[in-house]
């Protein structure tokens, strides 16, 4: 079968054969029908040897969507044919985070030398792809592959991250989206699915302030150098309760510790290796409650799914057929993909 694989730190991932898995025990094969690409995908391309814990090579793609093609002789639940997302952090499933449902923060998630599927393990950006349990499976009924793979990060972390700051986001609430890509523009929506906030959006490109408009942000603006004053404005004067930054670059990180109100909510998904210092009184407001959510719970992945099985939920894709990886890694690092790339079959 073909596969978009990392063949060694510092190289281009390549789309080559390899020999398509077997299930055994409890193991079930998925015939891949699409596989989302992502920033986090580039970070690991780009990684250096030594900073993750992987182990090249592996297949890549980490949001994966397809059906049944062949279960192992100790599965029980699914049969073949069933359409499914995959649940990619796979935990270790002995500790008492992973026993909790919560794989995603798995106590022995460093020592594992993978983060789940398609990074550390082969992931769905091949023909097929061999998930370890039923467990990790998510049925989707009639929706369509390619919408319910991004959901299985880019819609279920922005699930994840919003269900930390519900509580904060009541009648008359403001939550501010910084980074309006294949995460924010879902943020947005499942923000205005499942709060009553108002959602104010900042990037640094127009045609995603467009999208966020199109995900039902009520205000969006460019990131300039009085865009705090802009989003401080449209609040009254008092500042946003809530901001999810997508972005966590240090300018997107200090932009949101001045747009805040005392008391406010961050949460940092983003990847950019910005810096927030905690340093004299003033320099964040007080009250501040950070968090750094990552990824989502299987319970949070069926949530998503029936969001966008009800319609409150729709992913913005640009398409590309498997052999097309290359481009598409490429107009994601130039910033020149719209929503979410999606690989799938030719």
């Amino acid at each position: 079968m073909r596969a978009v694989r990392l063949t060694a730190w510092g190289q281009e991932p390549t789309l080559t054969e390899v020999e398509r898995p077997v299930p055994r025990e409890a193991e079930v094969l998925v015939r891949v029908d699409a596989a989302g690409l992502c920033h986090s995908d580039v970070h690991v391309v780009d990684g250096a040897a030594g900073a993750l814990p992987y182990r090249p090579p592996f297949t890549l793609g980490h949001e994966v969507a397809g059906h049944i093609a062949a279960l192992g002789p100790d599965t029980d639940g699914p049969v073949i044919g069933d359409r499914v997302v995959v649940y990619g952090p796979w935990g270790c499933g002995a500790c008492a985070r992973c026993a909790a449902g919560l794989e995603n923060y798995c106590d022995r998630r460093s020592d594992l030398g993978w983060h789940g599927v398609g990074l550390g393990r082969d992931g769905g950006m091949a023909e097929y792809l061999l998930v370890p349990s039923a467990h990790h499976l998510v049925q989707i009924g009639d929706l369509p592959a390619e919408q319910a793979a991004p959901l299985s990060d880019a819609g279920l972390t922005s699930y994840h991250a919003i269900a930390g700051l519900r509580h904060a986001l009541g009648e008359g609430t403001t939550a501010a989206v910084i980074g309006v890509g294949g995460l924010g523009h879902l943020a947005i929506q499942i923000l205005r699915a499942t709060t009553p906030s108002r959602v104010l959006a900042v990037d640094i490109r127009e045609e995603a302030l467009a999208l966020a408009e199109r995900s039902g942000a009520q205000f969006g603006t460019l990131m300039k150098a009085d865009t705090a004053r802009v989003l401080r404005t449209r609040t009254g004067g008092v500042g946003v309760d809530a901001v999810l930054d997508f972005a966590g670059t240090t300018a997107t990180l200090e932009l949101a510790a001045e747009v805040l109100r005392p008391g406010g909510e961050l949460a940092v998904v983003g990847s950019g290796g910005g810096r927030l210092v905690v340093r004299k009184p003033g320099a964040l407001p007080p009250g501040l409650r950070l968090s750094l959510p990552f990824w989502g719970t299987i319970p949070e992945l069926t949530e998503v799914i029936s969001l966008a099985q009800s319609g409150a939920l729709r992913v913005e894709t640009e398409h590309f057929p498997l052999s097309a990886a290359p481009e598409a890694f490429g107009r994601l690092r130039q910033g020149r993909v719209r929503g979410r790339a999606v690989l799938g079959p030719s």
